[in-house]
């Protein structure tokens, strides 16, 4: 399926020169939707993947999705100061500002084959906090999978894991 027509693009938001790609369009359609989830779930087989994790908010439609899908866990990485408890957080870069993200101090058993999820790869940023996230948490982050790629800020190369997506832009 071409997902590229299912996902709307808005210049200049959050700020001047950031390109938004809402996918919005392509979780309205069922039919795209469904056949997004399944295709990511065969991108996520070669992991073999024994829990999912996905920072808020995007990749926790695609994340917990693909976990029911793949008959496996998720773990929400939540916004800073969003979860109880003890916990692992790491603020972070992004193309247009910070964030912070953080998990459960429990969220993995530990040597547990985690997949990172997110909807969109740019610069890497987001994934690799995640990935940090998950060897603090005893987690072994086999990979990462999203519905799209920026093809053009190499964000695999700084996340020092492979990378697949549905959608290079």
């Amino acid at each position: 399926m071409d997902y590229s027509k299912y996902i709307a693009v808005t210049p200049d938001f959050p700020k001047k020169g950031i390109s938004f790609k809402d996918i919005s369009p392509l979780l309205r359609d069922s039919e795209a939707f469904h056949s997004c989830i399944d295709d990511m779930a065969k991108l996520a087989s070669e992991f073999k993947p024994d829990i999912i994790v996905g920072p808020e908010s995007r990749a926790f439609i695609f994340g917990a999705a693909l976990a029911y899908k793949m008959n496996v866990g998720f773990v929400m990485a939540r916004k800073g100061g969003k979860l109880p408890g003890v916990v692992y957080q790491i603020t972070y870069q992004l193309e247009y500002g910070t964030a912070t993200i953080a998990i459960p101090k429990d969220s993995f058993k530990p040597g547990q084959r985690v997949l990172l999820v997110d909807d969109l790869l740019a610069t890497g940023g987001t994934f690799v906090a995640l990935k940090e996230l998950v060897q603090m948490a005893n987690g072994n982050p086999v990979g990462c999978v999203t519905l799209i790629e920026l093809k053009d800020l190499d964000g695999e190369k700084n996340i020092g894991l492979k990378c697949s997506s549905l959608l290079k832009l």
